[in-house]
């Protein structure tokens, strides 16, 4: 093991390593390609000595970035997220653990500064793993441990876990990162760069991006390109050639006009790009663009979503389709009002089962046998699981909240449609679908009207961001479905009726006393929790409530859904103080 110690020349407090020559101030590489095989794209890369970095890294973190604080970080779903003045020394550690990813991969690495949809005061971190997944599960753990140690621990911690992980300290690392609008994330993608640098990693900074984009194109450099292209331009060329050759500009309900609640995010500098695009096709309004209101407060999908009302900022006008994105514009949630001004949700569920259905008639004009299958999590609501299953006689598979576990789930099917109730989702084709697919669209022995569907359905895989939830994309994708069905909004949340609903948070001394089973449909501890919840459900028409611990602060968050709005808000109620009664509540007890 080597030593940091203050006889090497390392920089002073206040200076920027960037300034070494090691990578451009800006992190961008104006000629930026590879020559090793083991990174696809046109990167050249340099091997370094590790040992040597690490000495770097000690010096730089006591100098600049040392853990002011004793607050524990968990790295969860969503990478880090907590206050943003809390961060600065967790960015400088996950810019040097990127850098050993990529050695580790022996690809490119993402890296978002997002807090999604936290306030405006909050921040997070998360990594990209080289096809735009999330970072694997296994090295949550290790990223946890790294951002909590102590500063003098860190030379033993990166070297057990080069040790551990088996790392090749020379080979190449090229880490991608960007970051949102809120007013610290310049500041931590500077910190996150530094450890990048002293790590002796190469670097693209992309400036500001939404994290669907990011992953984008993490995916495409590790791709050769076959992806797409690895800017903001070839991501909107990509999406919108496919949305302009499948979109159906004459119809009779359809129309072609939405107004975008941004939620005061970067989602507005993109929706605003994309109506460059799309401006001859379709006519969008972007409100809570960021000019003026807060991130996040008041507007954006979570909010609209959980509250069920026009976030503010949106006068709604019966017949418009209005739609909201959240902070890093990886959700989407549809509304509208209907000519009594009565409110409308059109959450995840809705965009799933007409995502879904066009994908299943697609597939039948074209003539082909896959396996579709839509995944959700409990908080899908009942009436959306009975349509796909007994109308659209799709295969459902429940799994435990979080994007990660919809995105494996939906791996096992050959065409696998994810999304949470919460508007966070898309659509996964595998190897074996694109090729069938491929093949369908040259198969002289299928009819001419197949062959075009199998066209539709090969261009369609194009408008969509397969790495994660995109709202950009999400959006474009029911847009063509609607053209194509010739619907308004209302035609579409007539395919079915959602069960009213109701969400609410409950305060607990300690999360972790709520243990759940059946992918999170029901409870296991504390001793009699479950059984109270059962008795109240029997209580209530079409009844359904289950409870589960938040991944990130100590509170049991409570869904409930029933035959009518009263008794929906009534079980949700009740289940809360159950829950409050049970699991060590704290502060107010729900009514």
């Amino acid at each position: 093991m080597l030593t940091c110690h203050s006889r090497l020349k390392y920089p002073k407090a206040g200076d920027s390593i960037l300034q070494r020559g090691r990578v451009p101030a800006s992190g961008r590489f104006p000629e930026f390609h590879h020559s090793s095989t083991s990174f696809p794209g046109k990167v050249k890369l340099l091997p370094v000595d590790m040992q040597n970095n690490i000495k770097l890294i000690c010096a730089v973190s006591k100098s600049k970035f040392r853990k002011k604080h004793s607050k524990f970080i968990q790295y969860g779903t969503a990478g880090f997220r907590t206050k943003g003045e809390d961060l600065e020394h967790v960015l400088f550690r996950m810019g040097v653990l990127a850098v050993l990813r990529s050695k580790f991969k022996k690809a490119t690495i993402g890296a978002m500064i997002t807090a999604s949809h936290n306030p405006e005061e909050d921040n997070g971190v998360k990594l990209v793993d080289p096809m735009g997944e999330m970072l694997e599960s296994s090295w949550e753990s290790i990223a946890t441990k790294l951002a909590n140690i102590d500063d003098e621990d860190i030379e033993t911690e990166l070297n057990t876990i080069i040790k551990q992980e088996n790392i090749d300290e020379n080979q190449p690392a090229n880490v991608f990162f960007a970051r949102d609008t809120r007013p610290s994330s310049e500041h931590l993608a500077n910190a996150l760069e530094e450890g990048i640098c002293a790590a002796g990693g190469n670097s693209q900074n992309f400036g500001l991006l939404t994290t669907p984009q990011l992953h984008y194109m993490v995916r495409c450099i590790n791709t050769n390109n076959n992806y797409g292209q690895p800017t903001e331009a070839g991501y909107f060329k990509k999406i919108t050639t496919a949305f302009r050759t499948l979109y159906k500009q004459e119809n009779k309900n359809y129309k072609a006009s939405l107004v975008i609640d941004a939620a005061n995010g970067i989602g507005a500098i993109q929706a605003k790009l994309l109506n460059t695009h799309l401006k001859d096709l379709i006519q969008i309004e972007v409100k809570n663009d960021g000019t003026s209101g807060r991130l996040n407060h008041d507007c954006g999908a979570d909010y609209v979503k959980v509250q069920q009302k026009s976030p503010q900022g949106i006068d709604m006008e019966p017949g418009t389709r209005h739609l909201s994105f959240d902070g890093d514009a990886d959700r989407i949630v549809y509304y509208f009002a209907d000519k009594d001004n009565t409110f409308h949700l059109l959450d995840g569920d809705k965009i799933a089962t007409l995502v879904a259905g066009y994908l299943k008639n697609l597939m039948s004009e074209s003539g082909l046998t896959l396996n579709l299958g839509l995944v959700q999590t409990a908080y899908a609501n009942g009436s959306s699981t009975d349509y796909i299953t007994n109308k659209l006689q799709v295969p459902v598979a429940c799994v435990s909240t979080g994007v990660k576990h919809l995105h494996h789930k939906a791996l096992e099917f050959d065409i696998g449609v994810y999304f949470e109730a919460n508007g966070h989702g898309t659509v996964l084709f595998s190897d074996k679908a694109n090729q069938i697919i491929s093949n369908a669209t040259k198969d002289t022995s299928k009819t001419e009207a197949q062959r075009k569907s199998a066209s539709c359905l090969l261009t369609v895989i194009d408008l969509i961001n397969q790495t994660v939830g995109d709202a950009i994309s999400d959006m474009l994708l029911v847009e063509l479905v609607l053209s194509t069905q010739d619907w308004d909004a209302e035609q579409w949340n007539q395919a079915y009726i959602d069960l009213p609903n109701r969400q609410l948070k409950v305060k607990v001394k300690d999360r972790s006393v709520i243990q759940t089973t059946n992918a999170e449909r029901k409870t296991t501890a504390p001793v009699g929790l479950q059984e109270a919840i059962d008795k109240l459900v029997s209580g209530y028409l079409k009844g359904r409530s289950f409870v589960r611990p938040s991944g990130t602060e100590d509170i049991v968050r409570v869904y409930a859904e029933a035959d009518t709005r009263a008794n929906a808000d009534k079980l949700a109620a009740e289940v809360g103080a159950v829950v409050y009664d049970l699991a060590g509540g704290q502060g107010e007890r729900p009514l």
